[in-house]
């Protein structure tokens, strides 16, 4: 399984950065895209011919869903078109979400269904896509969060946490984990951050450890956040490998 990190910046894109966006990749198989917030259609671009991912999302929040209309546009419009519907696995409610963002018309929903096959989560039920078996599970934010356990054919293990904070839920989804791609929005500071909505670099290494994670792989690092205090902020609560997100890394789960 490969991992082709396209955005990775928390809240809203930063300079350079797309929004949450993660490609994977298994030979002989569909690649999937998990999470696509903005920017993250163009970053895909130069990896792969949008019109040949299926798409899986945590949550509905605009910085992990809303460049799927221009993928409905590409879909539709481009020179070559796509002939066949593809799989958009997300929330209850995902279909109606990103149709109301695509509408042209206030208070209208654009139907999505020309261009998707829309299936809804259940929490604790594997899905097969693209030669992967994700078990979503839910995690600790509004509105309805899952954070995804992508295993690979060959076994290996890779944990998204979603945006989340500290929940029971989330060291399950993580554990003995071989790549724990895990949010960390905040320092750990209270007065930087609102309660319980999102991780601080101390507490993903709390849940990385927790966990039994072989591996850390932050992301969703805001734009006004200092990336250098996230990771010493983590190096203090767990000891293995810890690395950072960044758009156009690839990381083969091997």
């Amino acid at each position: 399984m490969r991992l082709t990190v396209l955005g990775s910046s928390g809240s809203c894109g930063g300079p350079g950065r797309p929004a949450s966006g993660y490609l994977l990749s298994v030979p002989g198989e569909q690649p999937v895209v998990m999470d696509f917030g903005p920017g993250v259609l163009g970053a895909l671009q130069q990896h792969t011919d949008p019109n040949g991912v299926a798409i899986m999302l945590s949550h509905l929040h605009a910085d992990h869903c809303l460049d799927l209309p221009g993928l409905m546009v590409w879909r539709r419009f481009a020179p070559v078109p796509a002939t066949s519907r593809t799989r958009l696995i997300g929330p209850t409610g995902t279909g109606e979400r990103i149709g109301a963002a695509s509408s042209e018309y206030p208070g209208q929903i654009d139907d999505v269904n020309d261009t998707f096959t829309v299936h809804a989560w259940t929490q604790g039920t594997p899905v097969e896509v693209g030669g992967l078996t994700v078990t979503p599970t839910r995690v600790s934010h509004p509105p309805e969060t899952y954070g995804l356990r992508v295993v690979a054919p060959s076994g290996k293990v890779l944990a998204y946490s979603g945006d989340t904070g500290v929940c029971d839920g989330l060291v399950s989804l993580a554990r003995d984990a071989d790549v724990f791609l895990c949010e960390a929005s905040w320092t750990h500071d209270p007065a930087n951050r609102p309660p319980g909505l999102h991780l601080s670099g101390t507490e993903a290494g709390e849940m990385a450890t927790a966990a039994g994670a072989k591996s850390l792989l932050l992301t969703h690092i805001p734009p006004w956040t200092d990336q250098d205090a996230i990771v010493a902020e983590a190096s203090t609560t767990y000891s293995g490998p810890i690395s950072v997100a960044v758009p156009g890394r690839a990381l083969d789960i091997v």
